[in-house]
């Protein structure tokens, strides 16, 4: 009989405490996003980390099955000119297990982004409509294969992501440009 009443209470102090640490979180986490989305770039202080990523404008990064970028942190020179080659270095087919390399404009909601990219298909999911959200990208990649883009940077700090359904959850990083 006392299992009757301690499963429903141990139910309901996790369901409290579930709900308290997700508002703090959301919390300051918007409040991060604001105060780098307002002031229309962030310093490298606000990128814990930076200061132990080499600072280079040309870069590679591989993505992989398992849904992973070999770097999460890249840090460039602001206003020259970055090669970035992305290689995927994964085995299972493009249709499947594809791979590109996205970077967005600073203040881009990347859930709303990634959401749309999924109805993209046949623009390597990038989505056309959104267009104005992306600073440079690869196209979709399938098993050993590469592509490279060159664009530049203004001083900030920039998200990446792979646009393939799904994938942006977990396959994202940020670029500091300095």
């Amino acid at each position: 009989m006392k299992r009757l009443f301690v499963f429903p209470a141990i139910a309901i102090a996790l369901s409290f405490a579930a709900c308290g640490g997700s508002e703090n979180k959301n919390t300051s986490t918007t409040t991060e996003e604001t105060t780098t989305t307002g002031s229309g770039s962030a310093t490298t202080e606000t990128v814990p980390g930076i200061e132990n990523v080499e600072l280079s404008n040309k870069l590679v990064v591989e993505g992989n099955d398992q849904m992973k970028f070999d770097k999460e942190l890249l840090r460039v020179k602001a206003g020259e000119e970055v090669e970035l080659t992305l290689k995927n270095v994964g085995e299972l087919p493009k249709e499947s297990m594809g791979h590109n390399f996205v970077v967005l404009a600073p203040g881009v909601d990347v859930a709303t982004f990634g959401g749309e990219a999924v109805a993209a298909a046949d623009n390597d999911y990038i989505p056309k409509t959104s267009l104005s959200s992306v600073v440079a990208h690869t196209r979709l990649l399938g098993p050993g294969e590469e592509d490279t883009i060159t664009f530049t940077l203004e001083k900030g700090v920039y998200t990446y992501i792979c646009s393939f359904p799904g994938h942006f959850g977990v396959m994202q990083g940020k670029i500091v440009a300095e």
